[in-house]
């Protein structure tokens, strides 16, 4: 079935956006032990989504004026929109709205978020988008999903009526548990407006809280290409995982039964904090209007590589680094900060 018949499709994150947004983080997070760092990273992370003149910045946090005061007078304030509320935590793109088209028009689907299957505290992040909604940050309908429990960073799509996600996170406990994969399945392609769902059986990275999310293993980007995560290194605890993983992405095909192009990622060096490994990506980047953000970790070699590689992938976007040595203290990166917002999504008067 194609998708004018269904009339539905979940939007690709090149597609046209209005805006980007972010939560901020603060002393009543898990970065009150290194708040000074994690800060520098999101005002730099700002800065870059507003050097696409295209964008527009969402950013919620409790205290407006914290924010205020660490942009400072030179960003441009007409293109960013300050929302008091609480949070639990940062990662912006595991409960955030997802934008999809329902009945021909475009709207925002708010599902069930739970920290990862129980993991930590999320009834401040639960509510975010129902609450963004009522502060009318938003033009568009916003659909109750909240049957279902799903992270943003749990799923892609090229666009074109295929969905990939991991099996790992999909089927984890507390997530889902009264469905089978099959219903699973059948419901979220219905709820997003795609008609097939690819599932990755192997790969995933140490330290990631999310039991294995997509965004930092498999990413779609135009043209029938995915960019992968790759790992060369036969001492390095994720090559056979990450061996597995490429064979199984070799076998994939599009809607038309055509195999994706496969561009290769290098798995960052080993980052670590004081205790384990951190996840480390190069995958968890995020599109924007007219650039690439790609986080970079202070490893020249493989930073500039990452860049080069993403850049190809997404011809006549600028690619800009943005240091998230931070931001993986926490195990996260830059892509579970953020989440992008269609064109047409945001009130410009707010």
């Amino acid at each position: 079935m194609v998708l004018s018949e269904r009339n539905r499709s979940f939007t690709a994150e090149w597609d046209p956006q209005g805006g980007v947004l972010i939560a901020w983080p603060h002393a009543g997070t898990d970065w009150a032990y290194m708040l000074d760092e994690v800060t520098a990273c999101y005002v730099e992370l700002a800065h870059a989504i507003l050097n696409d003149n295209d964008e527009r910045l969402v950013i919620m946090a409790p205290d407006g004026d914290e924010v205020r005061m660490a942009l400072g007078p030179d960003v441009d304030w007409q293109r960013i929109d300050v929302v008091e509320l609480p949070t639990n935590d940062t990662w912006v793109r595991d409960y955030g709205p997802i934008a999809v088209y329902h009945d021909g028009r475009l709207s925002l689907a708010d599902f069930t978020f739970n920290a990862w299957g129980m993991k930590f505290a999320a009834d401040c992040d639960n509510l975010a988008t129902e609450r963004l909604n009522r502060h009318g940050i938003f033009t568009l309908p916003l659909l109750n999903y909240r049957d279902i429990i799903l992270e943003g960073g749990a799923i892609e799509t090229d666009g074109r009526g295929t969905v990939m996600t991991t099996t790992c996170c999909l089927m984890a406990p507390n997530r889902n548990d009264a469905l089978s994969r099959e219903q699973l399945e059948r419901t979220l392609l219905e709820r997003l407006g795609c008609v097939r769902m690819l599932w990755l059986d192997h790969g995933s990275l140490t330290g990631d809280d999310t039991d294995g999310h997509i965004d930092t293993l498999a990413r779609f980007a135009p043209g029938g290409i995915i960019l992968y995560t790759g790992c060369d290194d036969p001492d390095d605890e994720h090559f056979e995982p990450m061996q597995k993983m490429e064979e199984q992405l070799k076998q994939f095909t599009d809607i038309d039964g055509n195999h994706y192009h496969l561009i290769k990622l290098p798995l960052p060096d080993a980052c670590y904090d004081e205790i384990s490994r951190l996840p480390a990506t190069y995958a968890n980047f995020l599109v924007t209007n007219s650039q690439v953000l790609v986080p970079i970790y202070g490893q020249p070699v493989k930073d500039v590589e990452a860049c080069r590689l993403i850049g190809e992938a997404f011809p006549g976007r600028k690619v800009t680094g943005i240091d998230c040595r931070a931001l993986i203290c926490q195990h996260g990166s830059l892509h579970c900060a953020t989440m992008q917002l269609p064109s047409g999504s945001l009130n410009t008067n707010h």
